[in-house]
């Protein structure tokens, strides 16, 4: 049985196309998925991300157990509302899930994980804090006693909306760097976290709010201006920005070195964490990297070999880039394929040629390859 965010009754009288989205209930598009995309790089866009899990870990052991369970350092941040992108990764450093940690005093940490990933990882982190003793709280805001919903506002313009519906926001939420967080405790919809993060490669926020007030705030934004955008956008958007999908570019049977996510893992320091061993022992087998289609007669597609000079690879995620006018992929290559080669992916019956380029492809509404 699918389960529903609490935003669903609105997609559906919107007249959106709906999925089974890892056992949730989503929206495809409301009509054009290029018309989405193509909102979100020009003006503003929302997406209903509240089927991805929200884990608050309450705690005054909760760094140094971080410490620990995520590859990437959290002791960055020190600043409360910071955030960090990292991997949790399992003892043969497999990636678990990826998420977006944030800081707000050193009692509470917030985590934002994946949907079809969120009752394994509660899971593992459950069992962590037992082994380790650590005497943490996870309190789960996907449901229970005071569940949250999730709105992601992108676009250049999403600020400006969102700037007209909270005006008492601007001062709070406008100074944010990227990665960076507010809370806004008294507003019309409940208390917010206003979040400068986003899975588009454009300005915006990702909004977190009382899942009873969700459909007013939606309902308010779309007055603004912002319009409804489908998983189909979504990843086209996040696929030009150059970000990994969990469950296509890595898995719990990859490591985030060989899907281009070393740069967050701290690997040489001091600190230990699960699968650090692992990933020094294995080092760097592959490379994440991006292709541009050359030739008609096909479309990037994820599981497509690659042919290289150095051996074959594949393709993990492709599409059309509605910006670019063209196919564009993230292909796992072996190492000594370099940015400028040309390759060739086997496409039906067709060798096609592609060109290695480094992701992302757009970024802030720019083209960055050619």
């Amino acid at each position: 049985m699918t389960q529903a965010t609490p935003l669903n009754s609105i997609h559906r009288a919107a007249g959106a196309r709906m999925v089974d989205f890892g056992g949730w209930d989503m929206p495809l598009h409301y009509g054009s998925q290029i018309d989405e995309h193509h909102a979100v790089r020009r003006d503003c866009g929302m997406f209903d991300v509240s089927h991805m899990c929200v884990l608050d870990l309450h705690g005054a052991s909760a760094r140094a157990f971080l410490r620990g369970l995520l590859a990437n350092d959290i002791d960055k941040l020190q600043t409360p509302g910071r955030a960090l992108y990292s991997c949790m990764l399992n003892p043969d450093g497999g990636v678990i899930d990826d998420l977006i940690v944030y800081f707000f005093t050193e009692d509470w940490f917030r985590l934002v994980v994946n949907a079809g990933t969120a009752d394994g990882d509660i899971d593992w982190i459950e069992r962590r804090i037992c082994s380790t003793g650590s005497g943490l709280r996870i309190e789960v805001r996907r449901g229970g006693a005071a569940p949250l919903a999730l709105i992601a506002l992108q676009g250049p313009n999403a600020a400006d909306k969102l700037w007209q519906l909270l005006p008492q926001a601007r001062a709070l939420a406008e100074p944010l760097k990227p990665f960076h967080a507010a809370l806004l405790p008294a507003s019309p919809f409940g208390e917010l976290m206003l979040a400068r993060t986003g899975y588009t490669g454009e300005d915006g926020f990702e909004i977190a709010l009382p899942a009873p007030h969700a459909a007013a705030l939606w309902q308010a934004l779309a007055a603004a201006g912002a319009r409804p955008a489908g998983l189909g956008a979504r990843d086209t958007l996040r696929l030009e920005a150059g970000m990994n999908l969990y469950g296509q570019d890595m898995d719990a049977a990859t490591s985030p070195l060989d899907a281009g996510l070393g740069w967050t893992v701290e690997l040489h320091g001091a600190r230990d964490f699960v699968g650090k061993a692992a990933l020094l022992a294995q080092g760097q087998r592959a490379q994440l990297l991006g292709l541009l289609l050359r030739e008609k007669g096909g479309v990037l597609r994820a599981h497509q070999k690659v042919h290289t000079a150095h051996g074959d690879g594949d393709i993990t995620s492709g599409t059309f880039s509605p910006t670019l006018q063209q196919a564009i992929a993230l292909a796992r290559l072996p190492a000594g394929v370099a940015v400028g080669d040309t390759v060739r992916v086997e496409i039906r019956d067709k060798m096609l040629a592609a060109s290695v380029v480094k992701p992302p492809f757009v970024r802030r509404g720019r083209v960055l390859v050619e």
